[in-house]
């Protein structure tokens, strides 16, 4: 997946990192295996003190930030997808934070979960030149609350 994204993509991969970032970051205690989650998206997504001039963010000041609409939710979850992804790798780890960002977005929590099994089942299947991207919003506007 990382090959097929342009730097406006990826940009917009790294905001709605920040952000889901944020969003674990306002809890009052954040459970370890969150973090290290976290940290490894973060490291994947070569994120940069650049990154985050460009972004105008200081962590300090970091805040959460609902999606406004529909479509910003659904990229969200997309760009979710992407960032577990990265490493062709699935942890366990990787979709309890998803779940919890998913549910936060307005997802049924179960539905991150179904996702992967989804695109996994299409993988072990065979399929060539799938859009992800596609993939990801049919199958969430089947399962939004």
């Amino acid at each position: 997946m990382k090959k097929h994204l342009n730097r406006e993509h990826l940009a917009s991969v790294k905001k709605s990192y920040l952000n889901l970032l944020a969003l674990f970051l306002s809890e009052e205690k954040l459970d370890s295996r969150f973090l290290r989650c976290l940290l490894k998206w973060a490291i994947q997504l070569n994120l940069s003190t650049d990154d985050l001039k460009l972004a105008n963010v200081d962590l300090s000041s970091l805040r959460y930030l609902d999606p406004n609409d529909r479509a910003d939710r659904l990229e969200a979850v997309y760009h979710l997808v992407y960032m577990i992804y990265l490493d062709e790798v699935v942890e366990d780890v990787e979709l309890e934070v998803a779940s919890i960002y998913a549910q936060k977005l307005g997802f049924r929590q179960t539905v991150v979960s179904d996702l992967f099994k989804s695109i996994a089942t299409a993988v072990h299947d065979g399929s060539k030149g799938r859009d992800v991207q596609m993939e990801v919003h049919d199958f969430l506007k089947l399962y939004e609350i």
